[in-house]
């Protein structure tokens, strides 16, 4: 069948060809235009989609004008303009839509021209325009001569300094049209996955809407945001990182309201929960959602989704919490990691005596970073570590460590992990047990899955497959919903001492009344 019809992968390519093939062709076309003139593109696809769109969003104007002026109308009335707003929202975005589909050979012409520029010349000159000049007082790669801005082609990027030297490749082409139609494009390592993204969040950025491109971890969302931001903010599109600031600030509904906006999947996950919760429109972050790429697709939509993203309240039983009998536990728990974290910390100072005068070999100062890397997810707020971070280079050595191993989702920092009993995102305050912290607060229990919650859905998949009865099966679920319960009930008090411990100051960060943490 594969060898008549080909496969589907064979076939999206063979679809996709012409439209590379076009895209090359308006590329070739771009060389004679000026920067300014390049830049001025950009302007034109924008006023191309607005024109398009310009009658469903007048109309949609004025029929909330009409809700809007007359707080009385009559419920039926007020309930058939929200629908017809519906309806011309719906029929906007097809046609935005189609306008894009028209515009793609062209706009990724734009893309890789402006990658292009950069990457042939050290300095690309414009007229200044108020975002150049927002630009320019804030970061050191964009400078204001008179009435010209000067972009230079090397910045920063989480910490380092970039000098730009990419364009952009047919297989490029290829998985950003992929992209742009809403498909899986998977990409080996060296392809240029983080170079591809720019070519549909430029051209799904043009219809003002918003874009999101979601990552897997705060490092990367940062960075992308940092190494391929300037490339849009050259042609006016603002680009941030709710990332870099705190949930619920007007920073972060700022962040939302920019044309291209880089975060983790957990910071716009908890988000959107927070938005459900609102009480009023003036709470809300996020506007109403159009366009968004997921980085590392099967992490997030499969690895990742199996930890629900949850924003607890209180429990109608009024915060029972078993302090008292897993206190003794955690104290074990802290008082190991805390004697790990004094030799780590003591290794690390043993292999970095010589960081500052250059002295330390390459293999002290990897293993002395590992060390305080180690020292930072055990124990964070560890003073002793502070204090060793405020001495020369210490605290870069960490930096560049943790960047080091958060590279391809983290996969490598398991190794860092492993020494550790529990391991702290000190920036969520969160804890998570590692395998050898396990066994030593479940040493003395016969469950070994003591602390371990149960996989529910797989468990209550694998009980509808079974030939069981009704009535066994419904004993089956509720007994798995009762341990699930009592499990995340147990982690979530050993969490809360954990916090206690390792993470808060008490009566600062919190009291202890009738034996519970407040």
């Amino acid at each position: 069948m594969k060898k008549v019809f080909g496969d589907k992968a064979q076939r999206d390519l063979k679809e996709v060809a012409p439209l590379v093939e076009r895209v090359n062709a308006e590329f070739a076309k771009l060389n004679g235009l000026s920067n300014d003139e390049l830049r001025a593109r950009t302007a034109a696809f924008k006023e191309r989609i607005r024109e398009q769109v310009k009658d469903e969003e007048d109309r949609i104007a004025v029929l909330r004008q009409e809700i809007e002026d007359d707080p009385r109308m009559d419920i039926h009335e007020r309930e058939q303009r929200y629908e017809e707003i519906d309806k011309l929202e719906s029929r906007a975005v097809k046609e935005i839509e189609e306008v894009l589909a028209d515009i793609l050979p062209e706009a990724f012409a734009v893309v890789k021209e402006t990658a292009r520029r950069f990457k042939e010349n050290k300095e690309v000159r414009v007229t200044a325009t108020e975002l150049d000049r927002e630009i320019a007082a804030q970061r050191q790669h964009v400078r204001i001569e008179g009435d010209q801005a000067i972009w230079n082609n090397s910045w920063d990027a989480a910490g380092a300094e970039i000098v730009w030297d990419m364009v952009h490749y047919d297989v490029q082409l290829i998985g950003g049209v992929a992209l742009h139609k809403g498909k899986i494009a998977e990409m080996s390592t060296g392809e240029g996955k983080t170079l591809v993204s720019t070519l549909p969040v430029y051209l799904n950025a043009l219809a003002g809407r918003g874009v999101h491109v979601v990552t897997v971890n705060d490092y990367l969302a940062k960075r992308d945001a940092e190494w391929m931001g300037p490339i849009h903010e050259f042609h006016g599109l603002r680009v941030d990182c709710i990332d870099r600031h705190q949930p619920n600030s007007p920073e972060r509904r700022k962040a939302y309201l920019a044309d291209i906006t880089y975060g983790t999947n957990n910071e716009f996950g908890f988000d959107y929960l927070r938005d459900n919760m609102a009480h009023a429109p003036t709470a809300l972050v996020q506007r109403k959602h159009h366009y968004a790429i997921v980085d590392e697709v099967d992490s997030v939509l499969i690895d990742d989704a199996r930890t629900p993203l949850i924003i607890s309240g209180p429990t109608p039983k009024g915060e029972v919490h078993q302090f008292d009998e897993y206190k003794p536990r955690v104290e074990r728990l802290y008082t190991a990691q805390r004697k790990l974290v004094t030799q780590l910390l003591t290794e690390a100072k043993n292999k970095l005596k010589g960081l500052e005068d250059g002295s330390a070999s390459k293999e002290d100062i990897e293993q002395g970073g590992m060390a305080v890397l180690r020292c930072h997810r055990g124990l964070p707020k560890n003073s002793a570590l502070i204090k060793y971070l405020s001495e020369p280079g210490v605290k870069a050595l960490l930096q560049k460590t943790e960047a080091h191993y958060l590279q391809d989702q983290g996969k490598e920092m398991p190794k860092v992990d492993q020494e550790l009993y529990f391991v702290i995102e000190e920036k969520h305050n969160q804890i998570e047990l590692t395998e050898k912290g396990l066994d030593l607060i479940s040493g003395d229990v016969n469950d070994a899955q003591f602390f371990i919650m149960p996989d529910v859905g797989g468990t209550i998949a694998e009980i509808e497959k079974s030939e069981a009865s009704l009535e066994e099966k419904a004993r089956r679920k509720d007994e798995l919903l009762r341990e699930f319960g009592i499990k995340s009930e147990r982690i979530h008090t050993v969490n809360q001492l954990i916090r206690a411990y390792a993470l808060f100051e008490k009566d600062v960060e919190y009291v202890v009344m009738d034996s519970k943490v407040k």
